[in-house]
């Protein structure tokens, strides 16, 4: 791979050989009203060949949102996504689900639907401009799709979203995800819906239990490879009825607007530490300006680096924090590069957003900070949109 840009580099899903892109609720539950709920107990009811279930209700999801009053200063949404959301015996999956449980954290996962599909069946796969069963991730191995399987579905139960990361992660050349057509990603989407919901006949696991949500009901948002393809992508999305999609890179700590009438999450620009510039809110984005995109470099840099990526996101959560309140976004990527550093970078920032002595401060998916974000008044949003990055929260305008 190569370095386009020095103020980000698009990173891929699990295992992934990377194509680039230029980029340009914690434990308090205080404010407006995101107090985890369990979910409705139903009498499961299989959908499909058994693959997915209807069970109810998720669990473990905030109570209906209330409206801020004018003049009432917003809480602190953060955000941490994974990109792929595959498992692949490397214990990422459940090491983060574990520090969210600790931490009354929601995610979200934007699973790859490639991941939960045998390499024996690939060439059910027909990317759109690209051969049969190509793909520019791996497919995984049948014990990692197991292990995918287990984590989503404890993931789900848990109360974190479920979202897409499409299929072959195509980033380069005719047939990347950049030159898809609206009918295109709507093929890539039915094929990435049908991946999910068809696991059991893909792979032939009888002793596996059923994914606990209804997928086409469940998927509301997405992030396409590399960041590319968005403009394309939003006219799929809004006729599928999704809510929101966090695709945009180079995006700036200030408050969401919507892009064709659904909710634009992107990736932000944040402080990068002894640098002018300023990188994505990536771990690929970091990496790809400590090493040169290299994931395997000389050790010895790696506490350095360790350190100057988990300062990145503590000073982009700082910086929204203590001014204009804007939500940060992280996207992040089951992957032990550069021995692990960025897993580690993003574990002390959670633990730092988490603690106590942050008020007011929400952990949360993107599916629920969209359900916050419609609540709103419309008036109360268009103040909170007028303050710049750094531009200090005001009850007046």
């Amino acid at each position: 791979m190569r370095e386009i840009s020095r103020r980000g580099i698009l990173g891929l899903g699990a295992g992934a050989a990377a194509s680039l892109a230029v980029a340009g609720c914690s434990s308090s539950s205080s404010g407006s009203g995101f107090t985890p709920k369990p979910g409705r107990t139903t009498q499961a009811r299989p959908i499909g060949d058994g693959s997915t279930e209807h069970t109810g209700k998720q669990p473990n999801q905030p109570s209906a949102p209330e409206r801020l009053e004018p003049g009432q200063k917003p809480p602190q949404f953060v955000v941490f996504s994974w990109d792929g959301a595959g498992e692949v015996g490397n214990g990422l999956f459940p090491r983060f689900r574990k520090l969210a449980e600790e931490h009354g954290a929601a995610m979200t996962f934007f699973l790859s639907g490639l991941y939960l599909l045998p390499e024996s069946k690939k060439r059910l796969y027909r990317p759109p401009n690209n051969p049969v069963g190509a793909s520019d991730i791996g497919y995984l191995t049948d014990d990692h799709v197991r292990m995918t399987l287990e984590n989503v579905r404890e993931a789900w139960l848990e109360g974190h979203e479920i979202g897409t990361h499409f299929n072959g992660h195509f980033c380069a050349g005719s047939g990347s995800v950049g030159n898809w057509t609206p009918a295109q990603w709507r093929s890539e989407i039915d094929q990435a819906v049908s991946f999910v919901t068809k696991w059991r006949t893909n792979t032939g696991f009888k002793d596996l239990k059923p994914l606990p949500f209804d997928y086409g009901k469940e998927l509301v948002g997405a992030r396409t490879p590399c960041l590319l393809g968005q403009d394309n992508l939003l006219p799929t999305a809004k006729e599928l009825g999704w809510r929101y999609d966090a695709s945009s890179p180079g995006g700036r700590q200030v408050w969401p607007t919507k892009k064709q009438g659904i909710w634009d999450f992107p990736l932000q620009q944040i402080p990068f530490p002894g640098h002018s510039f300023e990188v994505l809110s990536m771990d690929y984005n970091i990496l790809a300006n400590q090493s040169r995109n290299s994931t395997n470099a000389p050790p010895a840099n790696y506490p350095g680096w360790r350190q100057q990526a988990t300062q990145a996101y503590i000073s982009g959560f700082q910086r929204a924090y203590e001014t204009n309140r804007a939500p940060f976004f992280v996207g992040n990527h089951f992957e032990k590069w550069n021995g692990g550093i960025y897993m580690d970078a993003v574990e002390a920032a959670i633990k730092h957003i988490a603690d106590e002595k942050n008020k007011d401060v929400r952990l949360v998916s993107f599916r629920q900070l969209t359900d916050w974000m419609d609540a709103q008044d419309p008036k109360v949003l268009a103040h909170l949109q007028g303050f710049g990055v750094g531009q200090q929260w005001s009850a007046a305008a």
